[in-house]
Formats: structure tokens, sequence, C-alpha cells
């Protein structure tokens, strides 16, 4: 229950639901192409396949950054993609020790340690955000190596704060009455985000701290953020493929997103999976994509002033 959602079985999914839905019920191949964090296998695409629409891509948020598709020579415009949907999980939550919450705004108080596996993640840098516009006082203790690893630490109580995606270690944490959920990033729906009703009254922490940051290049820089925390799996078509062929693939992806079987497969992989929308995945993926470098070093640039990075 709650596991994340690996790129290969993500494809494997909806590729039986594109037969079933597509028209004619063409057969759909699955090909991995590891390599360059996945550039290899779009630049493939991009160089060596038709815009006819037999071929459909699909990743995750790290193929469509920046810093990870120009260093790996990357041939594609993640910007243009026609995107026929996703999958996720409905956004990641801040979990804090209900004991250490009343030191998270007092200067004076022993910091909130925060818990992390890299700070250059867009999970771990909603403290980031905190620490800048909501006068958080936190520290920050990166190198764990992923969730099961930083919410032991929460209950060992070697640190007060983590962020996680996974609804089975939220639910049982909170269910000891010792932890908290402070805020979460939320769902993604027509291109603004909502709270999720499993989480409570939990705040998103979009709505804490958009109105706070008053430069452009920080607002810029915090829809980078919140896009690169948004995106999950992805599923898309090159640019140039005919709106025509674009539009059925999108409309199967809505009719398969509402079948039971679907639906019934998808918590098989994870109890909280959730489908995106093309236009949300748009959105998400552009936003992404054409980030600058002056908004990636307004980004590290905070986490420098804050010591998480040198």
């Amino acid at each position: 229950m709650g596991r994340s959602i690996g790129t290969d079985v993500a494809g494997r999914l909806v590729a039986q639901f594109l037969e079933k839905y597509l028209p004619g019920n063409p057969n759909v191949l699955i090909r991995n192409m590891p390599g360059a964090q996945g550039v290899l296998a779009l630049n493939y695409v991009y160089m060596q396949t038709k815009r006819d629409g037999l071929t459909v891509m699909s990743g995750s948020a790290s193929q469509v950054m920046p810093i990870v598709f120009k260093k790996a020579n990357g041939q594609f415009d993640p910007a243009k993609f026609k995107h026929i949907g996703g999958l996720g999980r409905g956004g990641s939550v801040l979990l804090i020790s209900v004991d250490a919450e009343k030191r998270l705004t007092d200067p004076k108080a022993a910091p909130i340690v925060f818990g992390v596996v890299d700070v250059t993640r867009p999970t771990a840098q909603v403290a980031m955000w905190g620490i800048e516009y909501l006068g958080w006082n936190v520290k920050w203790i990166s190198g764990y190596r992923g969730s099961n690893d930083t919410t032991l630490a929460l209950e060992r109580g070697e640190i007060d704060m983590t962020t996680t995606s996974n609804l089975f270690l939220i639910e049982r944490l909170v269910g000891t009455g010792k932890f908290k959920i402070l805020n979460q990033s939320g769902s993604i729906d027509n291109g603004k985000y909502y709270p999720r009703p499993e989480f409570g009254n939990a705040p998103v922490f979009r709505d804490l701290v958009f109105d706070k940051v008053k430069d452009e290049t920080g607002k810029r820089a915090l829809a980078y953020w919140e896009s690169s925390e948004a995106v999950d799996k992805w599923f898309a078509l090159s640019e140039g493929t005919p709106d025509d062929i674009v539009n059925e693939y999108r409309a199967a992806f809505q009719k398969m997103v509402k079948d039971p079987d679907f639906i019934e497969r998808g918590k098989k992989i994870s109890e909280d999976l959730s489908p995106m929308a093309w236009q949300d995945m748009q959105q998400l993926v552009t936003e992404i994509a054409i980030v600058t470098p002056q908004t990636e070093e307004y980004i590290l640039a905070q986490l420098r002033k804050q010591g998480a990075i040198k």
C-alpha cells in the first residue's frame, strides 16, 4: 500500500487500456530503453520515429527537467510534448512531531530537525520556502535513503519533521497521535491545487506562501518547484503529431481512468493512484521545461543561504 509508482509498471498498465479504448483496439508493445535517466529513449523517439501516433512516450519528472535533459544532450523540447494524461499520487505531505511543532516559528528555541534524502529534491524544498517566507526555525539533515528511512527516523525521535507521499506511512504515523500533517502539496485539477480530503484540514502549502513571494524570479521559482513536486508519471506524443490523433489518445485516456478494472489494477500498484488530466500535465511539464538558469540559481542561492548546500 502507498508504494511509489514505477515508470515501467505505470506504462504497462496504461498500455493495456490503450489497447481497449483506442479505435481499432491496436496491440501496444512496451519498449524499455534505459540510459541518461530516460533521455536516450526520448532522443530516439524524436530523432527516429514518425509523427504518426504509433509511438507513445512515458516518463517521470526527471526527464523533463532542464538540468537533466540538457546535460544529457537531449534533442527534444518537453514544452512541446502533446500530453494525453498522467498518473500521480496526489502530492506529498509535511509530517511533524506534535511535541516539536511549537519550536517551528520560535527563533529562540532549538531548531526543528528536518530529515530528507536530498535537499535538491522538490519534496525536500518545502522547508526552503518555509524558512524564507514563513519564518521557520529549521535545521536540515540529508542523506537518508528514502521515505521508509526518514519516517523511521521520525518515529525514533532522530528528526522532528519530514515529507512523504506514502499514504500507508502517513496514516500509520498520524494514527499514533504523536505526529500531524503540517501541510500538503495538494492535488492539481484544472490548473489549481486542492487539498486532499484524506489529509483532513491540512492547508495546501502554496496557499501559505504565494502572496508572500513578491519578486518575479521568486514567483517563477515557486511555480517551477510546485510543478516539479506535482509531476509523477506522464504520457505523451511527439510534437507534430496530427491533432486528430492526439485527440483520440486523450479521449482513450479519459475513458480508461474511469474503467473499474483500471481503477482496481491501479490500486494494486498504489492505493493512492490519481489520474491526471492532459491539460494539467501539459501545464506542469511546460512549467518545468521552460525554467531559466536565473530561476534555478534563485533556488540554489536560497539553499546555500540556509546552509543546506555549499
